[in-house]
């Protein structure tokens, strides 16, 4: 509400000709609404959380902003939030006077003391909370910590014997990667496995009439297999890339064209696999852990050169999945192939 009310005053200020309204004369104009009638009950919550919400306004704001000046990529101007968004959150900082209490629980302000799971010890004192619930309805608390960058030793000289100083992985649909060492690892297909529930959750969700409570526990029930698939792809996306990048030196994958694939008949078994996700992965957790990610263009024609004597025959069909070069005769896999060309021209690149 405090971002609707903040979004529509600057609107209209605009639409009248009138000044650029201030961060501080909004945060005024929200002090004097919590003391009307219609307003009254946002003294009701931590004045910390109305103020994060003017904070959120203004990134949204200078993003424009920036956007328009050329500095970053455009983005669109403020939208209203609306009150049916699944996906809502508060944010406390330091001012709010929030504490993690011996007995591990979480005070908030005009809130009181909250029961956490915790998936990990906090490597410092955090200075920021956000409580977040999500479209499933489960609640989470994301912490804003101070910690550093571990450098993991070189992986030359404790590297598995499967995988060497450096790897490169050739993404897919049927095998989810295939490494320059030959190794496949099979896609899980996570939504297609839970396609039956899914598709059954859906179907009593359509029959339940609009605007009854029914309706509503049975779109929580679709929210929670989606999110139920969600976690098991994160999970997964989160084990391979620190494997991959904690056993190597240097990881090289090649660029995709993941919206235009999802445009294809491939479009579902593409957003299943989550290859940008997965790839964001790599990237960061190759910086913070001191190796190197390196992306080769989707130009480069990885399955047309032989590995091994570097002669080009040409395109192939999908279909072709092992093919026997015309000049050396070696017989090639069609991904292990590609990735090994992908590992030596990321080779070149960082050179």
């Amino acid at each position: 509400m405090v971002y609707n009310d903040a979004l529509a005053a600057r609107r209209t200020a605009h639409a009248s000709g009138l000044p650029y309204i201030k961060a501080a004369e909004l945060s005024a104009a929200m002090t004097r609404a919590k003391k009307t009638p219609e307003r009254c009950w946002l003294g009701e919550v931590s004045a910390v959380v109305l103020q994060q919400s003017l904070r959120d306004l203004e990134t949204a704001y200078r993003a424009f902003f920036d956007g328009l000046a050329g500095k970053r990529p455009r983005v669109g101007a403020p939208r209203f939030k609306s009150r049916k968004d699944r996906r809502q959150s508060i944010r406390f900082t330091a001012n709010a006077r929030w504490a993690i209490t011996k007995g591990g629980k979480l005070a908030l302000p005009k809130i009181g003391e909250l029961k956490v799971r915790w998936s990990r010890r906090l490597p410092s004192t955090p200075s920021t909370v956000t409580v977040i619930r999500d479209a499933a309805g489960r609640y989470f608390a994301s912490f804003v910590v101070e910690t550093r960058d571990d450098r993991l030793p070189r992986a030359g000289a404790q590297a598995s014997a499967r995988l060497g100083p450096d790897v490169e992985i050739d993404l897919g649909l049927e095998h989810f990667a295939v490494t320059s060492d030959g190794r496949k690892i099979t896609s899980p297909r996570f939504l297609r496995r839970a396609a039956k529930k899914l598709r059954r959750a859906q179907q009593s969700l359509s029959r339940k009439q609009k605007g009854s409570a029914n309706r509503d526990k049975a779109r929580m029930k679709v929210a929670r297999a989606h999110a139920k698939v969600a976690d098991a792809r994160r999970e997964f996306h989160h084990q391979l890339s620190s494997e991959l990048v904690r056993e190597n030196q240097a990881v090289y994958a090649e660029t995709l064209c993941v919206k235009g694939l999802a445009r294809t008949r491939l479009a579902k078994s593409v957003h299943d696999a989550g290859w940008s996700a997965f790839l964001g992965m790599l990237e960061y957790k190759a910086q913070r852990y001191g190796r190197t990610f390196t992306q080769v263009g989707r130009a480069y024609p990885s399955s047309q050169i032989c590995s091994g004597c570097g002669y080009r025959d040409g395109p192939k069909p999908l279909h072709v999945r092992a093919w026997t070069c015309e000049r050396c005769g070696t017989a090639h896999d069609r991904d292990v192939n590609a990735a090994r060309n992908i590992l030596d021209e990321g080779r070149r690149i960082i050179t």
